[in-house]
C-alpha cells in the first residue's frame, strides 16, 4: 500500500473500521451462544469507537499511545480460512472473527510504518493493540470451545 498523505492513510483505516463494525454486528445476529452475539456487538461498537478516534485524529486530536503489547496465543495461526457465508457456525464464526483481527493488527502496524508523522504512528501502534485484544479474546473463546473439547 502506498499512500500520499496522512489524510489518505486515515480516510482508508476508517473504511475498513466500519466494514469491521458491520461485519461484527453481522456475526452477533449469528452467534450460537448468547454471551458470543453480546461480545460480536461489542466488537462492532469498539470498531465504532476506533472509526471515531480516527475521525478525530483527522481533525487535529492527538490519541495516547498503547503502554503494553497484548498476550497473542497464536490459535489462528493454524486454522484454516473460512469463506464468510450466510450458514457459518459458532466456530467458523470464530475462526472467521480471529483471522479478521489478526488481519487489522496487521493493517495498523504496516499503516503506522508508511508514515513519519510520530502522532499518528503512535496512535495506529495503539489501534494495533487494541485489535490484538479483541483477537485474544476470540482464542480464549475458541480455546475454551473447541480446543479443550479435544
Amino acid at each position: 500500500m502506498k499512500f500520499k498523505s496522512v489524510v489518505e492513510i486515515l480516510d482508508f483505516a476508517i473504511d475498513k473500521e466500519e466494514e469491521a463494525a458491520q461485519f461484527y454486528k453481522s456475526l452477533a445476529t449469528k452467534a450460537e451462544h448468547w454471551t458470543m452475539g453480546k461480545a460480536f456487538e461489542d466488537f462492532a461498537r469498539e470498531e465504532v469507537k476506533h472509526k471515531e478516534k480516527l475521525l478525530k485524529i483527522k481533525e487535529g486530536k492527538l490519541l495516547a499511545p498503547a503502554v503494553e503489547k497484548v498476550k497473542d496465543l497464536k490459535i489462528a495461526d493454524y486454522l484454516v480460512d473460512v469463506t464468510p457465508s450466510p450458514e457459518l457456525d459458532y466456530q467458523e464464526a470464530l475462526i472467521l472473527a480471529m483471522k479478521k483481527e489478526k488481519a487489522s493488527f496487521k493493517l495498523y502496524n504496516d499503516l503506522a510504518t508508511s508514515t513519519d508523522d510520530s502522532n499518528l504512528r503512535n496512535t495506529l501502534l495503539s489501534l494495533a493493540q487494541e485489535e490484538a485484544k479483541h483477537k485474544l479474546r476470540l482464542e480464549v473463546e475458541y480455546d475454551e470451545h473447541f480446543l479443550s473439547e479435544n
